[in-house]
């Protein structure tokens, strides 16, 4: 649907331009944009590699763990349909302590393997369950500690100031983040209203290892 979207504004934006008779700004835009967000990203690589690499300090030194087990109340309460100790908490987990740092890069990969795990719980395969809708919503709109990405594009953009929407920033996604957990609620709500609440999947019981092996 998206990518019908951006054809529909390209083709708009470029019929008008024909009818206006400014094609040639079009050809100058589309090089100039091109040319700028390739800047960007090579400037962006650098410090995204800082990051990226105060994010593995943080995980092999166990910041990222404690973290997640401060989460855990939290995730267990926004996830009771998803089993103790399965491994998609531990993904959600991981996916909440990287966005909470601004890492967006690092996040999305753990958040990948929580749906993946989301969607083997799910019943119904054809449609998201609403654990898949509840991650999706909280991933979307995660408070940010550290916006790493945007202040790395401020930097990149000489920004006399580059880290002062630290605070802005904070607030907004605290503000989006209880809105959409909100409005998950409600529609949580109104699903399970209309529908028995299924039991959660039992996770097999590991193998008694001590149990005698027969001989013939």
């Amino acid at each position: 649907m998206v990518n019908f979207i951006w054809l529909f504004f390209i083709l708009v934006g470029f019929i008008v331009a024909v009818l206006q008779g400014r094609v040639d700004d079009v050809t100058k835009a589309l090089f100039t944009g091109a040319e700028t967000g390739v800047t960007v990203c090579f400037g962006l690589i650098s410090i995204l590699v800082f990051w990226l690499g105060i994010m593995r300090i943080a995980e092999d030194a166990g910041l990222l763990q404690k973290i997640a087990k401060l989460l855990g109340p939290i995730v267990r309460f926004l996830f009771p349909d998803v089993p103790k100790n399965h491994p998609a908490l531990g993904y959600i987990m991981s996916n909440m302590s990287a966005n909470l740092l601004g890492l967006g890069n690092a996040a999305t990969p753990m958040g990948i393997k929580a749906m993946q795990e989301l969607q083997k719980l799910n019943p119904d395969k054809d449609a998201a369950s609403p654990a898949m809708c509840t991650l999706l919503a909280m991933n979307t709109s995660s408070i940010t500690l550290i916006p790493t990405t945007l202040i790395a594009i401020r930097l990149k953009f000489e920004s006399s100031n580059p880290a002062e929407i630290v605070g802005t920033t904070l607030i907004a996604t605290m503000i989006a983040t209880c809105a959409a957990m909100l409005i998950d609620r409600w529609y949580r709500h109104r699903y399970y209203k209309s529908r028995p609440i299924p039991p959660l999947p039992k996770t097999p019981p590991p193998p008694n290892r001590s149990a005698p092996t027969s001989t013939t």
